[in-house]
């Protein structure tokens, strides 16, 4: 058991130094100020923060974790598996909306995927300066790539070594970038071996602690006795932590001696034994020091910096003055600690712009009253001041004042930044942990308001709440019922026990049941133990005895829609601003609701349009065995144009398939009158070149303001010869009778309805009893962000191998071998485009 854990230790260790170290290296990469590492967690489809480089992690707590099936650049990244690069503000919003109301700020950022040939482990992501064009960050690109290579080849190492697969399921790491100052910063250096328990370290360190180089005889504790008593245990319990691979993720605060304030850093290095780490870090002298500090202390202003992780390393008397706290209670500490009422999500805002933006940001501030027993220096009454923070590479300097009329002319009473005048609130990608701070809270109508917008079916509104709503208040159960004919019935559900649910399934509205009364009395219902439910609700089953629940009315415009009920596995209080929050949320969500059940009809009678226009059977032949599918886009309610047919032409039959360019009536018209025409010159049994000329003229007579691709073979069944004719359609498919597939190279011309002197010349092909030809539309193949090359292949591995059962002798699976080439995209909840596919098999032995 202990060998175990030991190795588990020495695989986390090599873990974080490599997430380390690439995230650091992305900063210089990049250019930028802020580097990260999101891997896959042990939650299917949900990423995490596992190392944040240059910025402070808590304040960025919404973006900790993120599902992949997010329309969010980290989760497109890993998805597709290809680099996303937003160069500036205005590419993120034109992209990702979402993410742009969450840090709606200048700047730049570059993301790419981390993984090897068999597997994507997670993003290397990288914040930098805003530029105009994406070109300008190509160079950074290409670095951020290599070093992602080479990150990904290590953790499959890992990944094999270890024998368990690279995941994280903690909070981020917290790593301090290399300064850009360094040479100017009173740092010492030092290395400790538990082993040992040997100190090395170098003169500055020896300085900056009061140490003397030649008396130190180098052990942790005389290192713990160099500091103050009270400081001695923290030190030596961090040494021991970073010796046993769990490295302290911020700097250590402690004072000399002397008493002047140090900040110690932990750092896990090479491995010694089984469970050792050798332990390597850095001392450093917070204040900018010297005539610099002597300067900012008698300003009649308040000054304070903070490094690039929101730690407090200067604070002058007028500002710890004005802030309440002595400095010493400030210096080494975040802001959120040194200062809590701080903590609240517009001046958290504030500051995150200032990290990310270049331009000063000023704002107003209300501060409460001093605390009982503040010192009388520190000691003042509630009122507001006013703060501006003036971001640098390494640091932000900040200044604060009263903010009365006087002092404060200049600065506007509705605090704005200057990088972001309309800074929009924090956005949530994939839902904050279950502790979110209030920020979560008041920012979710507008990131939920965001989502929805893209939301168009009920299925995919209900998605968008159990990813967007539930995580935020730390829910893990969802239940959505609709109104239908005064009865209620389950439009989504996640979390409850298998089939519990399944009782209130078409309830009347007549049930005492609190699902039912929240929508009959408008009004919203929480119970923050289930024995108060159960108590209000005696006999009422419960699937839990633990927990608490909200239940929502869905009424939109006055009109009830249904109600929502959120599942808690902790007992909880509901505050003010919790049932404030969840009764509007519950209004966006019922609006959205009501939009989706309008597309929902008018998407069903679209679809009967669609079908309308399709071949009701096809035509049939003794040798000859067809079978085809079509699948309609669910993106927008929309019909397409895709069509496919089959005609006897003469002694053969005539294989047909076609995509009218767009969507809407106006393309399924233009379809219903090509493929008429189609027909037609395939009853003559016109050539394939005179069918694609003729149909060309016909098109370009209409006018349509549209073009199509069409594919047309005319097979003899006796022969197997195919004579072909394709107007920019993509390359037929054959599957040989011995498994084997290939595209056939059959010449094309351009769309119809651009040239009308366009020629089509003729291809021929020989289909050999018992081979499959399969023709497709470029929605089969074609998918956002990968090129139809790798679809085409992809298609062709499916067809060899489903292929294998329709060359029996009666060929009675082909229909098989279609749905297993469109089972995929049956199965896709959001197709952009919908898909046609016609496959045909000359019978064995016929």
């Amino acid at each position: 058991m202990k060998g175990r854990a030991e190795e588990a230790d020495r695989t986390t260790a090599r873990l974080t130094g490599l997430l380390a170290d690439a995230s650091t290296a992305a900063i210089d990469a990049s250019g930028g100020h802020t580097g990260g590492v999101y891997l896959r967690s042990g939650t299917p489809g949900l990423l995490r923060l596992a190392v944040l480089s240059g910025l402070p992690g808590p304040l960025f707590r919404p973006w900790w974790r993120l599902h992949v099936d997010r329309r969010f650049p980290v989760a497109d990244a890993y998805r597709l598996r290809r680099p996303v690069v937003l160069a500036n503000a205005t590419e993120t919003m034109r992209r990702y909306p979402q993410f742009a109301a969450g840090l709606p700020f200048q700047f730049g950022s570059l993301y790419v995927p981390v993984g090897d040939a068999e597997a994507t482990f997670g993003v290397l992501a990288a914040l930098r300066p805003s530029v105009p064009d994406a070109a300008d960050v190509l160079s950074a690109r290409d670095r951020l790539m290599e070093l992602a290579d080479k990150l990904g080849a290590a953790l499959a190492e890992l990944e094999t070594d270890g024998g368990s697969a690279v995941a994280w399921n903690d909070e981020p790491l917290g790593i301090r970038p290399p300064s850009v100052r360094a040479s100017e910063q009173r740092i010492g250096r030092y290395t400790w071996d538990p082993s040992t328990d040997l100190v090395t370290a170098d003169d500055r360190f020896h300085a900056l602690l009061g140490l003397s180089a030649v008396e130190f005889r180098g052990t942790g504790r005389d290192l713990a006795d160099a500091v103050a008593p009270e400081d001695g245990h923290r030190l030596l319990a961090a040494l021991r932590d970073a010796a046993a691979g769990r490295a302290p993720a911020l700097p250590l605060s402690l004072y000399t001696q002397g008493g002047a304030l140090r900040l110690m850093e932990f750092w896990t290095s090479a491995a010694l034994s089984p469970g050792a780490y050798r332990v390597s870090g850095v001392v450093r002298d917070p204040g900018p020091g010297g005539l610099g500090d002597a300067a900012a202390d008698v300003l009649p202003e308040g000054v304070f910096s903070l490094d690039r992780l929101g730690v407090i390393v200067y604070v002058n008397q007028r500002a710890a003055e004005l802030l309440g706290r002595p400095p010493a209670h400030l210096v080494g500490r975040s802001l959120w600690e040194g200062v809590p009422w701080l903590g609240q999500p517009a001046y958290e805002d504030h500051l995150r712009a200032a990290l990310l933006s270049p331009a000063p940001v000023h704002f107003h501030v209300g501060r409460p009253p001093a605390e009982e027993g503040t010192p009388p220096p520190y000691r003042h009454g509630s009122g507001r001041l006013a703060m501006s923070i003036h971001p640098a590479p390494d640091h932000l300097t900040c200044t604060v004042r009263p903010a009365d009329r006087m002092a404060d002319a200049s600065v506007a009473l509705d605090t704005v930044s200057d990088a972001a005048a309309t800074a929009a609130p924090a956005a949530d990608p994939g839902g904050p942990t279950p502790d979110a701070g209030p920020a979560a809270h008041l920012y979710r109508p507008i990131v939920l308001a965001i989502a929805l917008s893209e939301a168009v079916t009920a299925r995919q509104v209900s998605a968008v709440v159990m990813q967007e709503l539930l995580p935020a208040f730390g829910g893990n159960r969802l239940a959505i019922y609709l109104l239908q004919e005064q009865h209620l019935y389950l439009a989504w559900e996640t979390g409850f026990p298998e089939g519990f649910l399944r009782p209130f399934e078409g309830v009347g509205l007549d049930a005492h049941i609190p699902g039912v009364e929240t929508l009959t009395t408008g009004r919203p219902l929480f119970f923050d133990s289930m024995r108060q439910l159960a108590a209000t609700y005696p006999g009422l089953a419960l699937d839990a005895d633990k927990g608490s629940r909200a239940f929502l009315p869905l009424i939109a415009s006055g009109r009830p829609v249904g109600s929502c009920i959120l599942g808690f596995d902790r007992p909880r209080s509901f505050s003010s601003e919790d049932r404030t929050v969840l009764t509007a949320l519950a209004g966006l969500i019922a609006h959205a609701m009501e939009k989706a059940h309008r597309y929902d009809t008018e998407a069903a009678l679209a679809r009967g349009l669609q079908q309308a226009l399709l071949p009701r059977r096809l035509s049939v032949h003794p040798e000859v065995e067809t079978a085809g599918r079509y699948l309609p886009g669910t993106q927008g309610m929309e019909v397409g144009g895709d069509w496919y047919d089959v005609v006897t032409a003469g002694d053969g039959l005539a294989l047909v398939i076609g995509d009218v360019q767009g969507h809407g009536v106006q393309a399924a018209a233009t379809m219903g009158q090509l493929r008429s025409a189609v027909k037609a010159f395939a009853l003559d049994d016109r050539p394939p070149d005179e069918v694609m000329s003729g149909t060309n003229r016909l098109l370009i007579d209409l006018d349509p303001g549209q073009f199509a691709s069409c594919c047309y073979i005319r097979l003899d069944p006796a022969t197997g010869l195919a004579r072909t004719a394709r107007a920019g359609h993509p390359l037929p498919l054959l599957r040989h009778p011995d498994s084997g597939t290939a595209l056939c190279e059959v010449p094309g011309g351009v769309v119809l309805g651009v040239d009308p002197h366009a020629q089509y010349p003729v291809g021929e092909l020989r289909l050999e009893r018992g081979a499959i030809l399969a023709l497709y539309t470029d929605g089969l193949v074609e998918q956002p962000g990968l090129d139809i090359d790798d679809g085409i292949a992809a298609l062709r591995a499916v067809l060899a191998e489903a292929g294998a059962s329709a060359a029996g002798p009666d060929g009675g699976s082909l229909t098989a071998v279609a749905d297993q080439l469109t089972a995929t995209a049956r199965h896709t909840a959001d197709r952009p485009d919908d898909i046609a596919l016609l496959l045909a098999v000359r019978r064995p032995g016929a």
